[in-house]
């Protein structure tokens, strides 16, 4: 699983089977270190403009665990509507249901389950507070 890591997210509230992060802002090496004390991070990703503000002393104990840097852009919002909703939402639409009646079913307005079965590249996801990344 892969999720977002904020500067001011707690480790502690990290879900368990983490293994890849998305630095959304350059975080400090001390945090770091706590975080690869308890898990298994195999590959940390972040933007470009992230990459060049973080310290050398962070990119360097990167380094040391033997971790994956990978500098990419993952762009716009976390769908904020639960997994279970969206898929539901978007196999009622391949049952070849109307949108208006999935949005009453679902709850979902009928605007959302459009975009979600049309455009959406379903790449982010939000879990209560925190950004999970779908492969």
């Amino acid at each position: 699983m892969k999720i977002s890591l904020y500067p001011e997210t707690p480790i502690s509230e990290l879900p368990e089977g983490v293994n890849s992060i998305h630095l959304v802002r350059p975080v400090t090496k001390k945090k770091l270190a706590l975080l690869f004390k308890n898990s298994q991070i195999g590959s940390v990703s972040m933007s470009s403009s992230c990459f060049k503000r973080m310290s050398p002393e962070t990119k360097r104990f990167l380094e040391k665990k033997g971790v994956k840097i990978e500098v990419k852009t993952e762009r716009g919002r976390a769908i904020s509507i639960p997994l279970k909703k969206m898929l539901n939402a978007i196999e009622m639409r391949r049952d070849f249901r109307s949108l208006r009646e999935i949005e009453e079913t679902t709850g979902i307005p009928k605007s959302t389950v459009h975009y979600l079965v049309k455009y959406s590249q379903r790449k982010k996801v939000k879990n209560g507070k925190s950004i999970i990344y779908l492969k």
